[in-house]
């Protein structure tokens, strides 16, 4: 990569990295070129040229949040055998993540979704197959633990992953809304109970 293309990408970066901080705390709406452009100290047209339209931006920054959430939660903890060990490690890891960034910062998936649910558009459609793709991976993990018969042979996978959401989403509201610093903790004692009534 020679030194023009190596600075193009680093400005790339900064300008998706202004973008998620405009996107947590104000949401992915807020963002526009110009907000992200005076955040950076570069013009209107220097963002688009690297970037391309807002919505552009907008993906860019639902895809950055991925990438970043998949690697601090699901890319560890494969690492662990397949099945509850690693189906743990993940739940681990996201509660962590959760009290560490998300309290601080906002989770763009699960605010993003309230933002944009009764929304019909490229923007949406976007951020609905992350959603579905971090899921999937979700479920196949469940689906592993049962097939290493962790988990009794009739658990239904998307209800679990139903179950774990509505652990994370309520962690979220704890930690942001109600500020309650024990939520992290309840969160994962939750968890602990709920995995105990799929176990074999």
């Amino acid at each position: 990569m020679d030194a023009l293309t190596q600075k193009s990408e680093l400005t790339r970066t900064a300008i998706v990295g202004a973008a998620i901080d405009v996107a947590a705390g104000e949401g992915l709406e807020a963002i526009t070129l110009q907000a992200v452009a005076d955040r950076i100290g570069l013009s209107k047209s220097g963002v688009f040229s690297r970037v391309g339209s807002r919505e552009a931006l907008q993906m860019a920054v639902i895809e950055e949040f991925g990438r970043r959430f998949l690697a601090d939660v699901f890319v560890p903890s494969m690492q662990l055998p397949k099945g509850l060990p690693r189906l743990d490690e993940i739940v681990r890891r996201w509660v962590l993540r959760t009290r560490d960034v998300e309290a601080q910062t906002g989770c763009i998936f699960s605010a993003g979704a309230f933002e944009l649910d009764d929304r019909e558009g490229p923007l949406r459609d976007f951020l609905l197959a992350e959603v579905t793709r971090w899921r999937a991976a979700l479920r196949r993990t469940v689906q592993q633990a049962v097939e290493a018969g962790h988990f009794r042979r009739d658990t239904d996978a998307d209800q679990l992953v139903g179950e774990i959401y509505c652990l994370m989403l309520g962690m979220i509201h704890d930690t942001r809304f109600l500020r309650e610093p024990k939520a992290a903790e309840r969160t994962q004692s939750s968890w602990q109970r709920l995995r105990q009534t799929y176990l074999s």
